[in-house]
Order: C-alpha cells, then sequence, then structure tokens
C-alpha cells in the first residue's frame, strides 16, 4: 500500500502551488488572496520510481475574520492525524511569523516525521533567510521555489527516504484479494458490510490492519475467501459534519490503495454527487478494479427498466472515458442483489489477473490495426509490427511496437484499448495501453 503526505502550513506560502509542482498538474487553486484553498485536493506523485498520495490542506490561521477558519484548522488537524509524513511550507520572504511556531508547536507534539519547506526561494539572495527556521525546532528546512521548481528534487528524495515501509502483515496479506468498500457518508458502507458478514461471526476472522485506520475482515463464506478493507465508522471519528465528508476521503485513499478491487456505493435516493466522482477519481489514478454499487435502490419509486437504464447511462457519462466497469442495483437493508456484488468483485479480481497469449493478441490485433491503421503525421505513416502483454503488471499491460511510437496519440490508443476491451474480458479493470520502439 502507498502512503499519505500532507502539506500544511499558514495561508499564502504556497501550498497549492507545491502541490501541483510535486503531482505535475494544475489541480489546485492558486490565488495571492490568503485561504483560497477551502475544498481539499488530493494527488499522486511518482518519484524515482516511489509512488505516493498527496493532501493539500486549508492555510492555518487563527482570530481571523474567515468564516471557514474553525474548519479549515479542523481539516488540517485530520491530515496532521492521517498523513504517514507532513511537509511543513514557510514562506522564505517573510521569515518567521507567529502563525509558524503556533503550526510548528502542533506538528512536534504530533511524533510524525516532519520535513520543514522554506518557499519561494526565487532567487539566490533569499537563501540567507532561510537559516531564522531552524528556529522553529524542525530540524534542517529545505528551500524550494515552487514556481519554478528549484529545489523540488532534493525535497522529494528526502520525502521518498522518510516514507516508512511496508509492514510484515501487509506483505502476509498479498496472495488473498483485498476488497474495498469506499464513497462518501451515508452510502450505506457500514450497511453492506454488516450484511456481507451476517451474524456468524465464528466463520470471519477480524485482523487488524497494517495501518492505524483499516481493518481486514476476512470473508470466507459460500467459496468466497478474500478480505474487505473495512471504511466503515467514519462518523464516530467526529461528529462535525462539515469533517465527516474530509475524514471519509482521507479513509477513502487508505482503503484505495490498500485494496485490489474497490466497491464504490453510491446512494440511489441522491443519484452522483461530486463526492462520488472524487473517489472515483482517486480509484482510476490508483489504477483499481471497480464495481459501482447503488445502495438504497428499495426505497426508489421508479424501480423500471428504462430506470435502471437511465441511471447506468448517467453514472457512465460522468465516469467517463473510463466506461467499462459494472453497476450493480442493491438494498443493504433487505441484502438485494448482494450476493452479486461479491461475484460481480471476484469476477473484476480474475480480469486484473488475465492473460491474453502472445499470439492470439497479435492476431486480432492486428486485423484491428489494418482496419483502422494510426494517423498519418507529416507524411510519416506508423506502422505496429508487434504486439505483447506485460507479465506480472499490477493491471493488464499491452506493449505495442512500432516505428515511431511517438506520433501515436491518446486517441488512437483509445481505441485500440477498446479493440482489446471488445475481444476479451477485461471488465471493472482499467488497461495500459504502451506504445515501444521497435
Amino acid at each position: 500500500m502507498g502512503q499519505l503526505v500532507a502539506i500544511v502550513g499558514r495561508p499564502n506560502v504556497g501550498k497549492s502551488t507545491l502541490f501541483n509542482r510535486l503531482t505535475q498538474t494544475r489541480t489546485a487553486i492558486v490565488d495571492p488572496t490568503a485561504g483560497t484553498t477551502r475544498d481539499r485536493q488530493y494527488g499522486k506523485v511518482d518519484w524515482n520510481g516511489k509512488e505516493f498520495s498527496i493532501v493539500d490542506t486549508g492555510g492555518w490561521v487563527v482570530n481571523s475574520e474567515d468564516v471557514f477558519e474553525s474548519e479549515i484548522n479542523k481539516q488540517v488537524n485530520l491530515a496532521i492525524e492521517q498523513a504517514d509524513e507532513i511537509l511543513f511550507v514557510v514562506d522564505a520572504m517573510n521569515g518567521v511569523t507567529d502563525l509558524d511556531d503556533h503550526v510548528a508547536e502542533i506538528l512536534r507534539k504530533s511524533k510524525k516525521p516532519v520535513i520543514l519547506v522554506a518557499n519561494k526561494v526565487d532567487s539566490n539572495d533569499w537563501l540567507y533567510n532561510v537559516a531564522e527556521f531552524y528556529s522553529l525546532g524542525l530540524g534542517e528546512p529545505y528551500p524550494v521555489s515552487a514556481v519554478s521548481g528549484y529545489g523540488t528534487g532534493d525535497l522529494l528524495d528526502e520525502v521518498v527516504k522518510k516514507l516508512p515501509e511496508k509492514e510484515d502483515d501487509e506483505e502476509r496479506l498479498d496472495d488473498i484479494p483485498k476488497f474495498a468498500i469506499v464513497g462518501r457518508p451515508n452510502a450505506g458502507k457500514s450497511s453492506l458490510i454488516n450484511a456481507f458478514i451476517g451474524e456468524d461471526r465464528h466463520i470471519v476472522t477480524d485482523i487488524a490492519g497494517t495501518t492505524r485506520d483499516s481493518i481486514y475482515t476476512r470473508y470466507n463464506k459460500f467459496g468466497f475467501d478474500f478480505y474487505l478493507v473495512d471504511t466503515a465508522g467514519i462518523r464516530k471519528k467526529n461528529k462535525v459534519n462539515e469533517d465527516i465528508e474530509y475524514y471519509s476521503v482521507i479513509r477513502s485513499i487508505r482503503a484505495i490503495e490498500a485494496s485490489d478491487v474497490c466497491i464504490l456505493m453510491i446512494d440511489g435516493t441522491r443519484g452522483i454527487e461530486s463526492q462520488d466522482s472524487n473517489i472515483f477519481s482517486l480509484i482510476q489514478k490508483n489504477k483499481k478494479g471497480l464495481v459501482v454499487c447503488v445502495n438504497k435502490w428499495d426505497l426508489v419509486e421508479d424501480k423500471s427498466i428504462t430506470a435502471i437504464k437511465h441511471y447506468e447511462a448517467a453514472i457512465r457519462e460522468r465516469f467517463a472515458p473510463f466506461t467499462d466497469f459494472p453497476i450493480i442495483f442493491t438494498s443493504a437493508l433487505t441484502k438485494q442483489r448482494i450476493f452479486k456484488v461479491l461475484e460481480t468483485a471476484v469476477k473484476v479480481y480474475e480480469n486484473r489477473k488475465r492473460t491474453v497469449p502472445t499470439s492470439q493478441l497479435n492476431t486480432v490485433m492486428q486485423e484491428a490495426i489494418e482496419a483502422y491503421p494510426p494517423p498519418a503525421n507529416k507524411g510519416k505513416y506508423v506502422k505496429i509490427k508487434y504486439i505483447t502483454m506485460l507479465k506480472g503488471a499490477p493491471v493488464p499491460t499491452f506493449i505495442f511496437f512500432c516505428n515511431l511510437p511517438q506520433w501515436v496519440k491518446e486517441p488512437y490508443r483509445r481505441y485500440l484499448e477498446n479493440k482489446i476491451r471488445e475481444n476479451w474480458d477485461f471488465n471493472g479493470t482499467p488497461i495500459n495501453v504502451f506504445m515501444r520502439e521497435k
């Protein structure tokens, strides 16, 4: 499973800019106005083969006029509690402030690995200001410029070095499928887990998870044998409604990274909401298998075939371009079709492990390529000569060897992926398509 790194600090020190730099995206809104970041941002960072999740937080403030102050501070505290490592960002141009001292005191008490990041070192003149941050008592400050990228390589080297290694318990779980039940609060995750387990507790073994917030529940009924990665009980952590949704996503990051297949719960009475899309995005970024479970179907008035098709179309449209995943309409309360959820999750897990013989792959795909060859670019024609499937990859990965891989664009890769899905069953699992020079 991956690790979680949180970016914290007072407002307007460049946390969102650093988030965008490290994730190589432009997801987080960047603005000189203090307090711009209220909604949390989550991303993946890949540095020298080491991958981890990263979360951006709002600026820590006290006694301000911002009506969101208390909620932002609570969410920062949750991020600190859940993170494996913390990036504490300060402003090299302004020096140490009272708010920096306040945050530093909280971080020292947290006992978490902390890396002090002195941002806005946009020229060598500002390097002389960095030394004063030693007074915060958090070790050596790393001078960086989130805008230009200066120093971020050394920073990432240090981040990767301080990340905890996998626990032995986690290694032992690798041979058995792991299914995570994820979704926003009140979607019915706890009810579904209870419906799966039932009252026959003697055939269920609870094992403490390798992280402090995941519980593995072994399920070995009816010929099945897998672990449920339990994210139930989110509400017990904090009764403040504004915190619940944020804590849900932090827990979802953990559960998704720990799993092979994710069962995404959607509340059938409320439809698809932005939080569902956020969690779906996390599943996609982590390349996990997916089963969408529309729960509380017993409470929906219109249960006709037309309504079901309309609902399915709306889900696939919202989650496009990845649309090849199963959708099941269930009721955890009445146990309607919950057995189908388990069967489908097992099938998606098997699809992730599916291998296609090289000879068969070349025969079928070469016909598809001849029927619709890659578009020519500047008079140059791409010739795909050989296709193979990578052995031992965590997700199905196909390598297309050709003369000009740089000219094969994303639309044609999607065409190849669609042809693969048409001929072999990879329902519910992402596919990697890579072009390599022959």
